[in-house]
């Protein structure tokens, strides 16, 4: 199946399964074995892939496929080295943010989109300093 979308857009399970050659069952199965992988669900269940979602998938493809580790020994690599180390820094990044700005938003509604997106990421950040103080 062809689809010619935005590289940011959000995918279906069959179109990651298309892209990356491999069953749909198989990337459901690897959503059981990986906690990473988190892709949307919507109505019915069906899975919207967030384009790091693709890359997290594509990786672990590689590690499974290509380098011949174990499921094992893909959950090692994830967990020593990281998401950000293993998808690149961006992770879930915010798709949105480009198209907020092409929006024709009034400036106050604008203010407090930010202030909203300022304050999650203090948040983000005050529960990542706990979570590591706890370890």
């Amino acid at each position: 199946m062809v689809v010619n979308k935005s590289k940011d857009a959000f995918r279906t399970i069959a179109e990651v399964a298309d892209e990356l050659n491999v069953a749909t069952h198989v990337l459901r199965f690897w959503e059981t074995k990986f906690p990473q992988i988190q892709p949307m669900k919507r109505n019915g269940g069906r899975r919207y892939y967030r384009p790091d979602d693709v890359e997290l998938v594509r990786k672990i493809k590689y590690y499974l496929y290509d380098k011949r580790y174990t499921i094992e020994g893909v959950q090692k690599v994830i967990k020593e080295k990281g998401l950000k180390a293993l998808i690149g820094e961006e992770i879930q990044k915010d798709f949105f943010a480009e198209s907020l700005e092409q929006m024709d938003l009034s400036e106050r509604n604008k203010e407090l989109i930010s202030n909203i997106s300022s304050e999650l990421k203090a948040l983000s950040a005050s529960l990542s300093e706990t979570l590591e103080q706890v370890k």
